[in-house]
């Protein structure tokens, strides 16, 4: 796919002092294998591009890292890094890697991952492992819906139009607003910050796909007693485009204390059920064959088995699958159903309107009523864009758990309980990599389709969570020699994952018109990380491995399950696991009292008639599973309440009991 590339984009990321510093941290962190090469200057040279397409967010303190890496080599040895041997190098980078300062241990990581995902992107190592390396772009459909889609660089002037319901956000909660309001017959507008892209764009490459498709690259995350990167999706469909398509409804468990603990009473599993049936209908939700879930599946189910642990396929929303590996990147095949190619495409053919590439800016307002937004087109080159003022009846938000309640706060709204941007959930997950005596190539299965859930009671849910090569190597902490024979071996690979129900809540903050998650790990949910982290290396020796590899600081690698001892007696803390998230929930979250909730139970903000919020972010709490579908069910639910308020002309609509 041809992209724009300023002028900026063509200068030098890096100066040549700094080039000359990270070519000797690439040639003590990927030296040569018996089976790959070293990583050459072409390595050097990815990184520098991917730099200069980043931008000054990502330039600058890449720049700073190399600088503190040369500091310290002259500081223990009076010489520049580059100008050590290769053995004093590995022992540096060592010390960092080893470091009782998370701080540093950070920096390795954030200083090699680029390197890593450069070097390994590479075609001759993915056909030695039989990984497919770029697949060819499916051919675009010719739809007549498309000409409903409006490219906001194709805006030349400021335009104002009209309609019943103005969208923000394509994702799990506005794209099934937006199409079963249209099919209720009103006009209605979506606004997307993000492009629409298709199969025709999705080539598997990691990169690629992170660039186009991810917000800020995958580089979102929240800060507290840890690091937890929460990747978020930038293109229409949200991060349905880029999830692995696992499909759940609310536990009945956490239904009871919604009901209980909240007092939404009529949230019980039988009034959700009609809205379950129906996305779940819309979206082919069902177990894959068998066949396309992979040798990983089965090595899980056999370790399960010798210790009697339940174990099942997961439910997902991608019935032709065929396990190509990729879902976290677009899928090529369409198989997947995300709103992109399930929810969009229906809102447009029922008659919706779709601008993307615009950024709402304003919610307008009149004598306290939601009637409309604001939003601009993004310019080239510096530019400023152009606006574009949707003038409707009825405002939906739904940009997600994050930047949801960054836009209401930007607008003064919704805040009349000082809960927004509050009760933050994020489902704090980790993975473990094993190696077998087997070939695994679990990168050319389904990622996610396989689940442990004799432990969800307890908050631990288990599922897979492979990679392609290069990013399977970015996830490794290791480097250096080990690390290179390792990664020889990605073919005997096999990577699982566990998400925690959390109890800890973070908040989001506004800085610099950007959403900062601030977040916390409790000591009760590093308990449950650390017991989810021993259920996993029981499970991955029960079934052969030869080593698993923990993601635990301090306990890298374990050759056998009495390896594990010292581990289990253990006192951690958050920064000693390598977490993960990927569900944001609570910000803007849904209750009866306007003192402690944000929206009402028809999603209706509770001091701005009109205005309402249906993506993560109201969903009262943590759920322990993935959430896609029950923002999907509590979307229809809303777009019910906003019909029935829509025709009858007055303020608010409920369909509370």
């Amino acid at each position: 796919m041809a992209e724009h590339v300023t002028a900026g984009e063509r200068q030098p990321a890096l100066s040549e002092r700094e080039r000359k510093i990270l070519w000797a941290v690439a040639e003590a962190a990927l030296p040569a294998g018996e089976i790959f090469p070293g990583a050459d200057r072409g390595v050097i040279d990815k990184v520098e591009h991917f730099l200069r397409v980043s931008g000054p967010v990502a330039t600058r303190p890449y720049q700073a890292l190399l600088w503190a890496l040369e500091a310290q080599a002259r500081l223990t040895s009076l010489r520049g890094f580059a100008g050590l041997g290769l053995q004093r190098r590995q022992e540096l980078l060592m010390r960092w890697f080893d470091s009782g300062s998370y701080a540093r241990r950070m920096s390795l990581r954030a200083l090699l991952t680029p390197l890593k995902v450069a070097h390994y992107n590479n075609p001759a190592f993915y056909k030695q492992l039989g990984c497919v390396y770029e697949r060819p772009a499916g051919k675009p459909e010719k739809q007549r819906w498309m000409s409903q889609v409006v490219a906001g660089e194709s805006l030349g002037a400021d335009e104002r139009i009209e309609c019943d319901v103005v969208v923000i956000g394509t994702g799990a909660g506005g794209a099934v607003v937006a199409r079963e309001l249209s099919e209720q017959g009103h006009a209605v507008v979506m606004l997307e910050e993000g492009a629409f892209f298709g199969r025709q764009d999705f080539n598997g490459q990691t990169a690629d796909m992170q660039r186009l498709l991810y917000r800020d690259m995958g580089a979102t995350g929240a800060l507290g007693n840890t690091m937890i990167p929460i990747p978020v999706g930038r293109t229409v469909g949200g991060s349905t485009t880029i999830n692995s398509g696992t499909c759940f409804r609310v536990p009945d468990r956490v239904l009871a204390k919604w009901r209980n603990e909240m007092g939404l009473g009529e949230f019980t599993p039988e009034h959700l059920a009609p809205y379950y049936d129906r996305v779940e209908g819309v979206i082919g939700a069902g177990a894959n064959p068998a066949k396309y879930l992979g040798a990983i599946a089965r090595l899980i189910a056999k370790g399960c088995d010798v210790l009697g642990y339940s174990h099942k396929p997961l439910q997902r929303n991608a019935p032709d699958c065929d396990g190509q590996g990729v879902c976290c990147f677009g899928c090529p095949t369409d198989a997947k159903r995300s709103m992109n190619v399930s929810y969009v495409p229906m809102a447009l053919k029922a008659g919706a309107q779709l601008y993307t590439g615009v950024r709402a800016t304003t919610v307008l307002t009149q004598s306290g009523r939601a009637v409309g937004v604001v939003a601009r087109t993004a310019g080239r080159q510096g530019a400023p864009g152009v606006s574009l003022t949707v003038h409707a009846r009825t405002v939906v938000v739904a940009c997600g758990s994050l930047h949801t309640p960054v836009f209401l706060m930007q607008n003064g709204l919704a805040n009349g309980s000082g809960q927004l941007g509050k009760n933050l959930s994020i489902h704090p997950a980790i993975g473990m990599a094993a190696e077998f005596g087997e070939q695994v190539q679990g990168y050319n299965a389904v990622p996610q389709g396989y689940s442990i859930d004799e432990f969800h009671d307890e908050g631990l849910m288990f599922e897979g969570a492979m990679f392609p090569l290069d990013m399977g190597a970015s996830v490794m902490p290791q480097f250096g020699p080990q690390f290179v024979r390792l990664m020889e071996r990605y073919d005997r690979v096999a990577m699982f994952g566990c998400m925690i129900e959390d109890t800890s809540r973070g908040q989001v903050r506004v800085v610099r018109g950007r959403p900062l998650p601030i977040y916390f790990l409790n000591d009760g949910d590093v308990a449950r990380l650390k017991r989810a982290v021993d259920i996993l290396g029981r499970v991955y020796f029960a079934a052969g491995a030869r080593r698993v590899f923990s993601m635990v600081h301090g306990f890298d690698e374990w050759r056998s399950e009495a390896d594990m001892a010292g581990f289990r007696h253990a006192r951690l803390k958050a920064r000693d696991f390598d977490i993960t998230a990927y569900h944001p929930l609570g910000t803007a979250r849904m209750g009866r009292d306007p003192r402690t909730s944000v929206v009402g139970t028809d999603h209706q903000v509770h001091d701005v008639p009109g205005l309402y919020v249906t993506d993560g972010s109201s969903v009262p709490s943590s759920l322990g599973v993935n959430p896609q579908v029950t923002i999907m069910a509590l979307a229809t639910r809303a777009a019910e309440a906003i019909g029935k308020a829509l025709e009858r002309g007055d303020d608010r609509g409920s369909i509370a009991a």
